[in-house]
């Protein structure tokens, strides 16, 4: 699989990663099992970065007992997610002890109290407990407040949502992240589902098969990863089958214009 430099963090990272909202919110031994399952399948695939927050429930813990004693073999980034500087200070102390006392990019979730716990981060990367800093949102109604924080220089990464039916950030975050180099996750690179859901034909799917694609999400995978502006798409799964599947997308060749234009057409139904 393609790895890219995650802008100027420096941190090299599999193009394809992998997201644990819902999917590792898990309790229970059979839950953790196959937690388990999907990170050794992972791994197997060159999946190596994976992303969680507080805000998952128990997703932190179920990723760091999946992991085990496999640490220094992957990026970890988790988030901030709190009004409060004291519960802020809880969570981090929670995700050090859980992955090695060190996060590879610890980001600020929804932007929430992001002056403070930016400074927060900020002390925690001199301290060399934290590698990276970003900041995240879903809604493009914060997008106008994130590009203030991008120009402020004060961060390395962001994590937005885009796919073929959620392309706002074309307009003004996408330009200005490459213009700064500042590294890009790409959230919900499925819609949360609604492409899944109603995938089109396999015949539709016929022009992309010299691209390595033979389903619908490694089409919906490439479609992101084509743009170069993105570094690492991060989606989500609890069956391990799936993520040699999602890995195959992240090798060349990628999609010109007319396949992404196709791809944007089939995702519209």
């Amino acid at each position: 699989m393609e790895h890219r430099t995650l802008g100027q963090t420096g941190l090299q990272v599999p193009v394809v990663g992998m997201g644990t909202w819902r999917t590792f919110d898990v309790q229970g031994e059979k839950a953790l099992k196959n937690a388990r399952r999907v990170i050794d399948n992972a791994l197997a695939a060159d999946v190596t970065f994976f992303d969680s927050s507080p805000m998952y429930g128990a997703a932190e813990y179920a990723l760091s007992h999946a992991l085990n004693r496999r640490r220094d073999e992957v990026r970890i980034a988790t988030k901030i997610w709190s009004p409060t500087r004291g519960e802020a200070l809880e969570q981090v102390k929670r995700a050090l002890s859980l992955f090695g006392n060190c996060i590879d990019l610890y980001q600020i979730h929804n932007l929430l109290n992001w002056r403070e716990h930016l400074t927060l981060l900020e002390g925690l990367r001199e301290s060399g407990q934290v590698n990276a800093i970003g900041i995240t949102h879903y809604s493009s109604s914060a997008f106008r407040e994130m590009r203030q924080i991008m120009q402020s220089g004060r961060i390395g990464a962001i994590q937005i949502p885009y796919n073929p039916v959620e392309r706002d950030v074309e307009r003004e975050i996408l330009p200005l992240a490459a213009e700064l180099n500042i590294g890009v996750v790409v959230m919900r690179p499925f819609a949360e589902g609604i492409l899944t859901h109603h995938p089109p034909a396999q015949e539709a799917l016929e022009p992309l098969k010299p691209f390595g694609i033979t389903t619908w999400a490694q089409a919906l995978i490439k479609w992101i990863l084509s743009d170069p502006r993105c570094h690492v798409t991060i989606p989500a799964t609890t069956q391990p089958q799936r993520i040699c599947e999602n890995a195959t997308a992240g090798n060349a060749p990628w999609f010109g214009p007319e396949e992404r234009e196709l791809v944007a057409r089939l995702a519209a139904g």
